[in-house]
């Protein structure tokens, strides 16, 4: 398992550079880039922005220096002609800004000087909120961490358990049932039940019993451990609510499947006809082997519960969280916190494939990655 372990983690760096070249690659040709918005400003409000860029008499632009590096993105670089936005404006002024936003180097060096930054975890600076960029993902790491953890957690402990029911009681009431109620699950997006919940029991237009934005109330740091607790439970109720009942139904379906394709082989025909018990030939056989396509599906399904589904809970519940900012930098091209967001949860995605084929040989010994030709 070791040299297979060092495989993986050699290859984690090809990928994540090529993930990276590819995104960098494609922001070169994406238009309204910082300094496109800054100079659409510039013409917007005249003067006085102006005079706030470039300082009141001629000073230094006050906006983030050069060395905000990590995110040498595009959509800015090239001669001052370029810029529709720049008739008219001074090219001084213009090269003032590029400079300002780094957009004066040639895309290979932005490119260049962000690789090495992102090696020792310097994203650089966001180019709007002036601050670093790993403090920025710092402090958000534990909101998207909480909905993602508690939401795929309570997932995986209904799916598992019902989807598992369904397959021993294939055609049942009960199955037909539930099917609906998954159905219904799976069509309707998470984002529109969350919306359904604030309207309900938010202070929508019925009761008002969970509230509407954060993690915790006012002046909670000051209280006892327990009522911090349930504090942060009655903040997290709606959105993890609102995750898991639009989350839980593909892997419902997708273990009533792989037990029942389980069910139908051989080994289990044979375990019965020797006297095996209904629960030893479920949960002793059938249970290992149909549970290794839900393991392999863990990765996936936890960091698109953080970013990808987590993103309109976030904006619909107010909860300012990983997903939530990156919205706001792609919205605003703030490259340094796109390409930091994206290093972060690529790398994440790559580390949780090799935790999830550790835990294949948890489910099932007698898999060895080694023997794989």
């Amino acid at each position: 398992m070791g040299a297979y372990l060092l495989r993986r983690l050699l290859l984690v760096v090809p990928t994540l550079l090529g993930i990276l070249i590819i995104n960098f690659a494609v922001v070169q040709f994406a238009p309204g880039g910082p300094v496109e918005q800054m100079l659409a400003e510039l013409r917007g409000e005249g003067q006085s922005t102006l005079g706030r860029i470039t300082g009141e008499g001629g000073g230094d632009v006050r906006m983030p220096s050069s060395e905000s590096g990590g995110g040498g993105g595009g959509g800015g670089g090239g001669p001052a002609g370029t810029y529709r936005g720049a008739r008219g404006l001074d090219p001084a002024i213009v090269a003032e800004i590029e400079r300002a936003f780094g957009f004066d180097k040639p895309a290979h060096v932005r490119f260049w000087d962000m690789l090495v930054g992102y090696v020792t975890f310097d994203f650089g600076r966001s180019l709007f909120q002036d601050r670093p960029v790993i403090d920025l993902i710092i402090e958000k790491m534990p909101v998207s961490l909480s909905i993602g953890l508690w939401s795929t957690l309570i997932i995986y402990l209904i799916s598992i358990p019902l989807g598992i029911r369904k397959a021993v009681r294939d055609g049942s009431r009960f199955d037909v049932a539930t099917s609906g109620i998954v159905l219904v699950g799976y069509a309707i997006p998470g984002f529109l039940f969350a919306v359904l919940l604030i309207v309900l029991f938010a202070g929508g237009s019925f009761l008002q019993i969970f509230p509407l934005r954060g993690l915790t109330s006012s002046g909670s740091d000051a209280w006892p451990f327990w009522e911090r607790a349930v504090d942060y439970a009655w903040h997290m109720a709606l959105p993890t609510l609102a995750l898991v009942i639009g989350g839980f139904a593909g892997l419902t379906m997708l273990t009533k499947n792989s037990f029942l394709d389980e069910i139908g082989k051989q080994y289990v025909v044979t375990a019965r006809a020797k006297g095996a018990g209904e629960q030893r030939v479920l949960y002793g056989h059938v249970f290992r082997n149909a549970m290794l396509i839900i393991v392999a599906g863990f990765p996936a399904a936890f960091i698109g519960m953080l970013f990808s589904g987590a993103l309109l809970i976030e904006i619909v519940f107010s909860l300012d969280g990983l997903g939530l900012l990156g919205f706001q930098a792609a919205t605003r091209r703030d490259y340094p916190i796109m390409f930091g967001t994206l290093y972060i949860f690529t790398l994440l995605g790559l580390v949780l494939q090799i935790v999830s084929d550790f835990t294949y040989t948890l489910v099932d010994p007698r898999i060895d990655f080694e023997a794989r030709r």
